[in-house]
Order: structure tokens, then C-alpha cells, then sequence
């Protein structure tokens, strides 16, 4: 794995994943493009597409909310698969990341639900200062 590039105003990550990021916006999954275009683009929290940090590629990051939303294809669902998942979600954790998962079947054939849950996630996560 690369060195990880460490700025003070973002997280780690690996600078061999920046066109790799780029290419995946571009070519976003039907579950993603939906998510993106039907609830996160114009979400009153600003969610960024594809963001590197460590060496991962989240789907959709808030920094202000430290909140990662990743959309799983079939390709999550073996066993090696899910250790890796929960690897990843573990050193997300180590920087007080959150990471709330959903599948392409959720997001495509529940997507209200899918944005009610996000929602309620950010009500009982947010407090008023």
C-alpha cells in the first residue's frame, strides 16, 4: 500500500486512489446515481462523492457530520468479502467515522426507507450547541 498523504484539514489517504475516485463518480452504479441525484446532492449536509480516505474510496462522505454512506453490490456478500467490510469499517471508526450501509436492493427498491434512515441517523446524531 502507498503512503498515505496527512494534511490538517483532511483524513489520510492514499494519493493512488485520487484518479481511481474520479473515474468512479464518472461511472457511478444505478443505486449510487439515484442516492446521489435523488437525495444526497441537494441534502442540507454536504456529502462529497467517491472520497479517498486511508486507503479506501467511500462512496459518500459528510466531514461535518463524520458520516460515510456506502451503497454494496453483490460483490459484499461473500465471506471474504464481509471481514474486508468490517475491516474497513473498523479503521473508519478509528477516525470517528460512522458508516451506515445499505444494498443496491435497498437503495432501488426501498429508497424511501433508505432515506428515512439516514435521516433518523442524523436527528439522533446531531446535537444542538
Amino acid at each position: 500500500m502507498a503512503n498515505l498523504i496527512t494534511t490538517g484539514f483532511h483524513y489520510p489517504y492514499n494519493p493512488d486512489l485520487v484518479e481511481r475516485a474520479k473515474e468512479l463518480r464518472k461511472n457511478m452504479t444505478k443505486a449510487e446515481r439515484k442516492l446521489w441525484y435523488e437525495f444526497l446532492k441537494n441534502h442540507k449536509f454536504v456529502f462529497l462523492r467517491q472520497r479517498p480516505i486511508d486507503n479506501f474510496i467511500l462512496d459518500f462522505y459528510c466531514s461535518e457530520l463524520n458520516l460515510a454512506i456506502e451503497v454494496d453490490g453483490d460483490s459484499h456478500y461473500s465471506t471474504d468479502a464481509i471481514e474486508y467490510d468490517n475491516y474497513r469499517t473498523d479503521i473508519l471508526k478509528g477516525y470517528d467515522i460512522t458508516v451506515l450501509r445499505f444494498t443496491n436492493d435497498d437503495v432501488l427498491k426501498n429508497f424511501d426507507g433508505v432515506c428515512q434512515r439516514i435521516d433518523e441517523f442524523l436527528k439522533t446524531s446531531i446535537h444542538p450547541l
